[in-house]
């Protein structure tokens, strides 16, 4: 610690008082050019390449180096690259599994028809590819971020959302016997209801174009250009796909699959009445000729009779049915089953929620909505920096340890083994200075045996001798032989035999004892001829004690240590005795001292540990070390830059509003005057360097190093003298800059490094610029009227970074207010109702507030990934309530004439005809959309990790909503007899438009009475 560099070792925490570090670092430096190559810079792209694949090898070894105690962590630019590719593929991986899951989930819900299946996924790739070619060449975007990958999990769950409307649709009208006027109808409806679910989709992505933020920015983009284009692709390839297999493909594929259904039948034993599979007879009599259509999924719009029938009495049937309309078709088998089971499930279902037990789940959905809400509004910013990946894994915690470990930037060449002249290994290296005035220099220290000796944990052994009408007399002894006519101690009654010491001072074991010999005072006639007694001083000489050995104990209670006792008697031959307990000890009645107290030494019971070759090593013992030095400057903390003499950044030749593009022109201060304002220059760095709260001790860099202004500044201006000097590491450089143009300084930048920890979150470091904002300012406006210093300001490239996240979080914030907005005006126009569209948002508030709630009690916070979450959330939780409507409307087309007679009875009709035209669709959608994104709980990289959960949790909460409360609403406020027409799409159309104009006339009465409003960017109106 008397060396600077002893800082670039170890944690922030490590200081004279606290000598312990959580961190150990070391550096490994490789040599360049390398073999066969003239110098660094021959064919420097072919070095770099074979440095990398050397380099690259060592992360499997050093993957395997950790143990239960220790982490080893491993980084650099190289293997950190190289971690985060290879964990970016390995999550990708997952994507193929996922997309593997769904390709037969899909296989299994068209009814097991490959044809469809195929064209299905295919139709999702194709959008891809398209996307892919609008992002990179229409608009220019030439590289492809991490947050991309999402799309890879959530695309094929939302494509195939439409590919099941479509497949339903198609199979739903068989009323339509006419091949073009059906696929018209097809096209019309399915087209519809998965245009608006993807435009709300699409704008609840594209919201996050106006971030800032380039990675969010992008993502946004690129998101809404897939679900787009995966629109069009359905749109244009399920229509051709459904027309071939309905002509060529569906008698093929239910031929073979009848076939294998008689051959599995045969096989097992089964018999069935003759007339279980028969075929079943049309109305005239006649046998069917050819299979019944479509009982493979959905059963067929049902043949309602005249007779009306009360939705109220629970087990009554709600429509009847003619006969032969259900019986099952030889052909079909068990084609289908599985979706027919689940039809006639969902169908009960609503039942219950929509006829029997409305009002009890409208009542349940009120009191969770407001629960939601309070839990919703509880939700904090995040107290953390992002998480990037798992918490457990080696780049993350390099991560978290990177703002608390020593030097993040600087690198300390002379800390390296390579700049020894001559490298030697720690334990031929190691001797203290009293080892080397005791021994000489000659030979080195861990040679010589009793040197080593006082390395490891000895055991003193205690003798005694008894003699008729003489006291006991001990021994103590390093050796365990037993000389005549010393006798071993038998434990019990006190006695110790021997217990364990520290030959050199090791970790609280300081004390030290020392063991005196003496031949004084023994009666002749009697033996023993020596005495031993335990002393904390030296040997007293003058009564005729000599030093034997000496030892080190604890003088407080230790882990795994007992206690012992040891005195000196006051009679002759005033011995010494070590025993268990004060009883056996109380040789004198005389207080604690020097030869009389109690240790501490390590338990026998406790097995031995390995020791190292440095066990007990301590360079200061006996000697002083030095005093400790002054911790350097090492950039663990933001570094804040005042700068005078620069106004600003002219900006107004940027073509686009990019972070990443043209940062603009510096516009300097022509009257700034270093020489005039030297004075008050000094002032400020010895008042801001003053500030304990802001700035740390040592941490101000006023000046910048290598110029000779700093040698003859004190001459310029009494102010000057005495500035606040910076603890640098040796040969580290002040950030502290001047600018100079034509020969004159043009702008001076000050540094200082801050308390301000750079692991905290974006919203609690904001509170610290805000500080610093502040007290600056103060310091500003303190200065003379005239001084140009006044337009001085503070900039951090850490102030960045947390604006970054800020600006993502309020821009995700307001494109989930601007997804709202576009999903109101865009149901509004589909539904073309308002009591359509207020069961429609009730279920979107209720599904967001839920989603937010359970956030919230899962222990989460609100950060940039949480932010980009939500404002997806309400695109992506119309779909399913969209498409009920959409099948609320159709039921409205073919309504028996008997349920025209009662509202609530047609309403409640209505609700089920929905439900039973896309109820299976949208579970199956559902399904499959969970099933996409269930692989991302496993990702690496935490924000696809995180945003799995959330689209999971959604989906799943939407699906739920959307059979329970909608269709509830639905039973109870849904317009009985409304259907859909040109003229009502024009007046929600103009309703739409209207809202749109008051509201920016709104914003204007705002904005000219001085309003602010916010913008998705983060700046305002």
């Amino acid at each position: 610690m008397t060396h600077p560099e002893f800082y670039w070792y170890v944690d922030e925490g490590l200081s004279a008082d606290n000598l312990k570090s959580s961190l150990l670092r070391s550096e490994i430096l490789f040599g360049a050019p390398l073999p066969n190559y003239y110098s660094v810079d021959d064919r420097w792209e072919e070095q770099r390449a074979k440095f990398q694949s050397f380099v690259v090898t060592y992360v499997a070894m050093l993957a395997k180096q950790s143990t239960s105690k220790v982490q080893v962590l491993y980084g650099g630019t190289d293997l950190f690259d190289y971690e985060v590719r290879r964990t970016f593929n390995n999550d990708m991986l997952l994507a193929f599994i996922s997309s593997s899951c769904i390709a037969a989930l899909v296989y299994i819900l068209t009814s097991c028809s490959v044809f469809l299946s195929f064209f299905g996924i295919a139709s999702i790739g194709l959008s891809c590819l398209v996307a892919l070619f609008l992002y990179h060449v229409v608009f220019g975007i030439q590289y492809l971020g991490i947050l991309n990958g999402v799309a890879a999990f959530v695309i094929v769950g939302i494509g195939v959302d439409d590919v099941f409307v479509f497949i339903n649709t198609y199979r739903q009208a068989t009323h339509l016997e006419d091949p073009q006027l059906r696929m018209i109808h097809t096209v019309q409806t399915a087209g519809k209801a998965t245009f608006f679910t993807s435009l709300t989709t699409a704008a609840a992505y594209a919201a996050n174009v106006f971030s800032q933020i380039p990675a969010v920015h992008d993502f946004g983009l690129f998101m809404s250009l897939i679900v787009s284009c995966c629109w069009l692709a359905v749109l244009v390839t399920m229509p051709a796909a459904l027309g071939l297999w309905s002509l060529y493909l569906a008698p093929l594929e239910s031929s073979c699959q009848t076939s294998c259904h008689q051959n599995c039948s045969r096989k097992t034993s089964l018999h069935f009445p003759g007339d279980v599979f028969a075929a079943p007879e049309q109305v005239g009599g006649s046998p069917a000729q050819g299979p019944i259509p479509y009982l493979d999924d959905d059963i067929p719009l049902l043949e309602v009779e005249e007779e009306p029938v009360s939705l109220e009495l629970g087990d009554v049937s709600l429509v009847s049915v003619s006969p032969e309309g259900l019986q099952p078709a030889s052909n079909t088998g068990s084609r289908g089953h599985l979706i027919v089971q689940l039809q006639e499930l969902l169908h009960h279902w609503v039942l219950w929620s929509a006829v029997k037990s409305r009002w009890v789940i409208v009542g349940l959905f009120v009191s969770i909505l407001i629960l939601s809400l309070v839990f919703a509004s509880r939700l904090r910013p995040a107290s953390r920096a992002p998480l990037l990946f798992r918490p457990d894994t080696n780049i993350q915690v390099l991560l978290d340890l990177k703002y608390n470990l020593s030097a993040e930037g600087i690198s300390c060449i002379t800390c390296s083994g390579l700049f020894q002249e001559k490298p030697h290994s720690l334990q031929n290296n190691i001797r203290t200075s009293l080892e080397k005035k005791r021994r000489g220099s000659g030979v080195p220290w861990a040679s010589r045996p009793e040197a080593t000796l006082q390395d490891f944990p000895g055991t003193v052994y205690i003798s005694k001798v008894k003699s008729q009408g003489h006291p006991a007399v001990y021994r103590l002894s390093l050796n365990a032989s037993l000389p005549a006519p010393w006798q071993a101690v038998s434990p019990g009654d006190g006695e110790v035999p021997s217990f364990q010491v520290y030959r050199a001072p090791f970790g609280n074991f300081t004390k030290k004892l020392t063991a005196c010999m003496s031949t004084v005072g023994l009666l002749q006639a009697a033996s023993p001829s020596r005495k031993w007694m335990l002393t904390t001083l030296a040997c007293d000489a003058k009564r005729g004690w000599k030093f034997d050995f000496s030892f080190y104990v604890a003088t407080k209670e230790q882990q795994h240590t007992r206690k012992l006792y040891f005195a000196q008697s006051h009679k002759p031959p005033f011995h010494g005795r070590v025993c268990m307990a004060p009883p056996g000890c109380l040789l004198s009645s005389s207080p604690d001292g020097p030869t009389k107290g109690f240790f501490f030494v390590p338990s026998e019971k406790v097995p031995k540990a390995r020791l190292s070759a440095t066990f007990g090593f301590n360079p200061c013992v006996n000697t002083g070390c030095g005093k400790p030095a002054v911790r350097p400057l090492v950039d663990t903390g933001a570094m804040v830059f005042v700068v005078f003499g620069i106004i600003g950044v002219n900006r107004t030749r940027q073509v686009d509003n990019h972070v990443i593009g043209d940062p603009g022109s510096v516009v300097y201060d022509s009257s700034f005057d270093l020489f005039k304002e030297i004075g008050h220059l000094c002032h400020l760095c010895k008042a801001i360097a003053a500030n304990s709260e802001l700035v740390k001790p040592g941490g101000a860099q006023c000046l910048p190093s290598g110029y000779s202004i700093s040698s003859f500044l004190q001459m310029l201006h009494p102010e000057c003298k005495e500035l606040p000097e910076p603890n640098l590491l040796p040969g580290q450089l002040s950030h502290g800059a001047v600018g100079v143009r034509e020969g004159r300084v043009q702008w001076i930048s000050m540094a200082f490094e801050s308390t301000t920890y750079k692991g905290k979150s974006s919203f609690q470091t904001y509170s610290d610029y805000l500080r610093w904002e502040s007290f600056l300012q103060q310091q500003l406006q303190a200065l003379p009227e005239g001084s140009v210093l006044r337009r001085g300001f503070q900039t951090c490239e850490h102030w960045k970074q947390i604006f970054m996240e800020i600006v993502g979080v309020q821009s995700a914030l307001c494109g989930l207010v601007l997804s709202l907005l576009i999903c109101v005006a865009a149901v509004a126009v589909f539904t073309t109702h308002i009591l359509l569209l207020l069961p429609v948002l009730l279920s979107i508030l209720g599904i967001v507030c839920l989603v937010v709630t359970i956030m919230y009690w899962s222990g989460w916070e609100m950060g940039a990934v949480e932010a980009i979450s939500l404002s997806i959330l309400v695109g992506s939780s119309v779909d399913y309530c969209v498409h009920l409507v959409e099948g609320y409307l159709l039921a409205g087309e073919n309504l028996p004439p008997h349920q025209a007679e009662d509202a609530r009875t047609q309403r409640q009709w209505r609700t089920l005809e929905a439900v039973r035209h896309v109820g299976v669709a949208i579970v199956s959608s559902a399904l499959t959309t969970v099933i996409a994104t269930v692989p991302l709980f496993f990702c690496i990289i935490a924000p696809f990790a995180k945003f799995g959960k959330i689209v999971a949790l959604n989906t799943g909460v939407s699906i739920l909503y959307t059979l329970t409360v909608s269709t509830a609403l639905l039973g109870i406020m849904a317009p009985s007899s409304f259907t859909r027409t040109r003229t009502s799409f024009l007046k929600a159309l103009g309703a739409v438009l209207l809202a749109g104009a008051l509201g920016l006339g709104a914003c204007l009465v705002l904005l000219q009475s001085g309003y602010k409003i916010p913008l998705p960017a983060g700046a305002s109106l």
